[in-house]
């Protein structure tokens, strides 16, 4: 991030302030709005004793015109608040978003540990969602209190015991409220841990559609999202229970509350204390805090769901990063010399490996679970438990994880692809290449083999590839994500079985293509495809963890028995 660049945590201060603004906005415009409606019962008590009462028509058409424009206020003032408070929601929400993908994106990654993607997607939009509609909570619950307020001076006004009766009674609400939106707040979270676990569950079974078709395993698929979503649906229809529970309650309590105010004012009103005005005024009046009373019981309710939905987006903000330390920058110029200093990769001992500057290395292993500690070790997505990994001299974990990757680029073989044409998928990010291929991009998808796809497509490079790349084969998919991978022109590049998707015939042909393209400039292919590693200057077999032999690809095919089987068994 340059000097001159915002922090996400100055832009995310700077939206709070802004939010806290309109709620103020919106919650000035909503006292208006409430003083408004308690004053309509109070003029209509008026009218009753000044104008009705005394057969006063000039009276009555005063009165009747003053309340006229008391709707037009309340109608305004209503429209402006509301307003206001929407866009502070819709704005918490945005920002909230921007947070947990800007978090999610952190080089130093560590947010999605222990969650599917699905329940990434939930926590960034519903949770975010729910935690921005407290701001309109909040202010409704600043209106509510207004209008209580009011209406409280109000039948002070009209009657003290009225007036005391909403005072005292009021808080005593309000703390019965909030003490039977607890099991509520306790349910909705795991409710929206149920239905994030869904998604993400739903989002892996469509990814490996194929795969699934492939191995007949659609009914075990489609048992485990059936089992996934009844417990889901369980998780939802209880805190649906204890929504309406407290729902239910606070409704009862808020019109026995309703319910001794009519009756204290038909008293006082039959001993003579009360004029009839006056008792249509207190009828109103508590009438009208009906309102009040139940926004305070959904303000609860938001409330509850939005500190559960909270808890969840802090969980994925305060996530500890996967990697830690690291402000250097890369050293240029890069030479892309890597080294491993006593590195573990799943063996007992450390492994002490030169991949030299320029020179396309391959890798050949005996057991997937070293290639993929090797792979994350050169990303940067973990560092090794002991020993380092060095670029240059410079051990990574001294270096920024963002300057890091876009020096060291490692390409894995289960990369996505985006919505959108096979040419926006190689040049993401380059909007005037995506339109039209340049020189490089040409270079790139003729080394790929993917100017064969292209003219296979209706469309060419321009025909859109679908959600994931559905739309092509897994060979084409592979071939389009090595043309991304070597479109980036990354000083290193780290590949892992780019292609094993692809048939015998065509992958010779990218591994020419690759060997040509990346003539000059360190590359790393790991895998155990002899037409790879038959085009690489130097192969490295990693058996069990440890270093077990190095030379060309022909000298270990006749001298070593283990890289034979490893390679072409």
């Amino acid at each position: 991030m340059g000097s001159g660049e915002p922090s996400g945590r100055d832009v995310l201060a700077r939206s709070v302030r802004g939010q806290a603004r309109r709620v103020a906005l919106g919650a000035g415009f909503g006292c208006v709005h409430q003083l408004g409606e308690a004053l309509v019962p109070v003029l209509i008590g008026v009218v009753i004793d000044q104008a009705v009462a005394g057969r006063d028509a000039g009276r009555l058409l005063l009165w009747l015109a003053v309340l006229a424009v008391l709707y037009v206020c309340l109608s305004w003032s209503f429209r402006l608040g509301a307003r206001s408070g929407e866009r502070a929601a819709e704005e918490a929400a945005h920002t909230l978003r921007l947070a947990v993908v800007r978090r999610v994106l952190d080089p130093r990654g560590g947010a999605e540990a222990g969650l599917l993607p699905g329940e990434l997607a939930n926590v960034a939009t519903e949770d975010a969602k729910r935690v921005g509609a407290v701001n309109m909570a909040l202010m409704s619950g600043i209106w509510a209190v207004a209008g209580i307020a009011v209406s409280a001076v109000a039948l002070l006004v009209t009657s003290v015991p009225l007036g005391l009766i909403v005072l005292l009674g009021t808080p005593v609400l309000l703390w019965l409220g909030h003490l039977l939106s607890k099991p509520l707040e306790r349910r909705s979270e795991a409710e929206q841990d149920r239905a994030a676990h869904a998604s993400g569950v739903a989002a892996d079974l469509v990814a490996g559609l194929r795969v699934l078709k492939g191995l007949g395993a659609e009914r075990a698929a489609v048992e485990r999202y059936r089992r996934t979503s009844r417990v889901s649906l369980a998780a939802t229809l209880r805190a649906a229970r204890a929504e309406s529970w407290q729902t239910g309650l606070v409704l009862a309590l808020t019109g026995g509350f309703i319910a001794l105010i009519a009756l204290v004012g038909g008293r006082l009103a039959l001993e003579g204390a009360l004029s009839l005005g006056q008792l249509v005024s207190a009828v109103g009046l508590a009438l009208f805090l009906l309102g009040p009373l139940e926004t305070f019981a959904w303000v609860n309710a938001e409330l509850a769901q939005g500190r559960a939905s909270a808890a969840r987006i802090a969980g994925v903000l305060s996530a500890a990063p996967a990697v830690r330390g690291g402000e250097d920058a890369v050293p240029e110029p890069v030479r892309g010399a890597l080294r491993l200093r006593g590195v573990r990769l799943g063996g007992p001992d450390g492994v002490d490996l030169e991949l030299p500057a320029g020179l396309l290395t391959g890798i050949a292993v005996t057991d997937p679970a070293g290639a993929e500690a090797l792979l994350r070790c050169l990303g940067r997505e973990s560092d090794p438990e002991t020993g380092s990994v060095e670029l240059d001299g410079v051990p990574l974990t001294r270096l920024d994880p963002a300057a890091l990757r876009a020096s060291v680029l490692v390409a894995a073989h289960d990369a996505a692809l985006f919505g959108g044409s096979l040419a926006a998928n190689v040049t993401p990010g380059d909007e005037a290449a995506a339109t039209g291929p340049d020189p490089l991009t040409e270079r790139v998808l003729a080394a790929a083999r993917v100017d064969e796809v292209a003219r296979s497509l209706p469309h060419g490079t321009a025909t859109e590839v679908g959600e994931g790349g559905r739309s092509l084969s897994g060979g084409q998919r592979q071939r389009v994500l090595l043309a991304r991978a070597l479109r980036t022109e990354a000083p290193v590049l780290v590949l892992h079985d780019p292609t094993t998707a692809v048939d015998a015939v065509t992958e010779a042909r990218i591994a020419e293509g690759l060997r040509e393209i990346r003539r000059g400039r360190t590359t790393v292919v790991v895998t155990n495809s002899p037409a790879l590693l038959a085009v690489t200057d130097r192969v490295v077999l990693l058996d069990g963890g440890r270093i077990g032999a190095q030379g060309t690809h022909e000298q270990l095919v006749r001298t070593d028995a283990i890289y034979r089987t490893a390679v072409l068994a």
